[in-house]
């Protein structure tokens, strides 16, 4: 404890750290006051079927990330995940695009280029997404105060601003803040919904038929468990050594074993976006069925399959789904080709193996070979909430055993703490570790 509080006061003594913190903390609380600001023209006693249809499946999902939002018919209630939505596909374009590559090659320049394309192409997903999201409104009986055409060109545009100025809060964040304003954003948007669910399974759990407080302490046992295991896949790297015939670093001339450094691969470099990709690919079956009104014969069982969260069949599908787009999006991240140029450019070599071609031959062995575990144990989490409720968890609670939410706050806390940690030991504190350092941290060769 007295370490702990030594660590805050050392944070407080920084001035630069402690306005970056304070400023982070307020555009987060304006975030989540927004959330809660209604559309003009909604009578929020109405939001009750809108409250209803968030309570699982892909509602559930958008909902979480925008904290409460979606269900509330929020200002914000598209939130921040159109710019994710932009920033995906600006990813999957590099691919095939030769002039977004080229953007992706020309450092600074290219990154500001790229980002302005982003947010123009953000607006755009937004003004498709908005008249979708009214038109939910109105199915689900939300009523209405004003002229029908008035609410919904008002609300349209209401709903691109209000994206618009997450994305905006999320880059002040990232720019003049702490951690990664948009990744913030989400995460507070899935804490926002815990202490509710926290409280609900403590009193489920307390009633007669609800197993007691012992049982709940063995829940909450699992729950740090599984946080644990996230942390660790989160942070997993294998080091493959790399040889510098000569190497410069701070003024001080290195040859041999001592310019010797690591190329840090990841054992998830996909992160959670093979589960975002296959919980969409889940739920592409059960629109098209619901929207074409084909829900009949082999169609009925196929809509029950992947309605069912806790079923066999829905999980086993699931798995098998972010297993393969976590090879996927691997591949989209890691660009073994790259790193064997980069390296023979400077002079490096992996111990054994011929730069070039070789070199890059040998790194995508070991990035395939150490990816299959890491997709696997990434699939396993994924589907860790269905057990969970099987279980007898209750179903908001649940959502917190992993997946998405629980991988996102992981990843969040321990970029936001690094980040905390390198500032204190700039300043010659110690860091947040008893050994100065966050465990998992590497050291790129480049």
């Amino acid at each position: 404890m007295k370490r702990f509080i030594d660590t805050i006061k050392n944070i407080w003594a920084i001035d630069e750290l402690r306005e970056k913190i304070l400023l982070t903390l307020g555009l987060l609380l304006i975030y989540r006051l927004g959330s809660n600001v209604v559309l003009p023209g909604i009578d929020t006693e109405s939001l009750t079927g809108l409250q209803s249809q968030a309570d699982g499946g892909l509602i559930g999902i958008l909902d979480a990330f925008t904290g409460g939002a979606f269900s509330n018919a929020s200002i914000l209630a598209l939130g921040i995940m159109p710019y994710i939505s932009a920033s995906i596909v600006i990813q999957l374009l590099g691919m095939a695009v030769p002039s977004i590559q080229k953007m992706q090659k020309e450092g600074e320049s290219g990154r500001r280029k790229l980002n302005q394309i982003t947010r123009l192409l953000t607006i755009g997903i937004t003004m498709a997404q908005a008249p979708g999201y009214i038109a939910n409104l109105t199915s689900q009986g939300v009523a209405v105060s004003i002229n029908p055409q008035l609410f919904w060109t008002q609300s349209i545009i209401v709903l691109t601003a209000g994206t618009i100025f997450a994305m905006w809060l999320g880059e002040r964040i990232t720019d003049k803040g702490i951690g990664n304003g948009i990744s913030l954003l989400i995460m507070v948007g899935i804490i926002a919904s815990l202490p509710q669910a926290f409280f609900q399974e403590l009193v489920s759990k307390m009633e007669r038929s609800g197993g007691g407080l012992v049982l709940f302490v063995v829940e909450i046992a699992a729950l740090l468990i599984v946080i644990l295991l996230s942390v660790g896949l989160v942070q997993a790297v294998r080091r493959v050594p790399v040889q510098y015939a000569k190497r410069t670093t701070g003024g001080r001339t290195f040859t041999g074993n001592m310019a010797r450094q690591y190329i840090p691969l990841k054992v998830n470099a996909a992160g959670v976006m093979p589960i975002i990709f296959a919980q969409a690919i889940m739920f592409i079956p059960i629109t098209v069925l619901s929207y074409s009104g084909l829900e009949t014969g082999n169609a009925t069982w196929l809509v029950s399959m992947f309605s069912d969260i806790q079923g066999f069949w829905y999980n086993f599908v699931f798995a098998v789904l972010i297993i393969l787009f976590t090879y996927f999006y691997t591949a989209i991240q890691v660009n073994t080709n790259q790193m064997a140029e980069d390296l023979k450019r400077n002079g490096g070599f992996v111990p054994g193996i011929k730069p070039g071609k070789a070199t890059a031959e040998f790194l995508d062995t070991v990035l395939s070979r150490i990816t299959l575990p890491g997709s696997i144990f990434l699939a396993i989490l994924a589907i860790l909430p269905a057990f969970a409720m099987t279980a007898g968890v209750n179903t908001q609670f649940a959502y917190f055993y992993g997946g998405t939410s629980l991988l996102i706050m992981v990843g969040v806390v321990l970029d936001t703490l690094q980040q905390i940690e390198s500032y204190l030991l700039n300043r010659h504190y110690d860091g947040l570790m008893k050994n100065g350092k966050l465990k998992g941290r590497a050291v790129s060769a480049f």
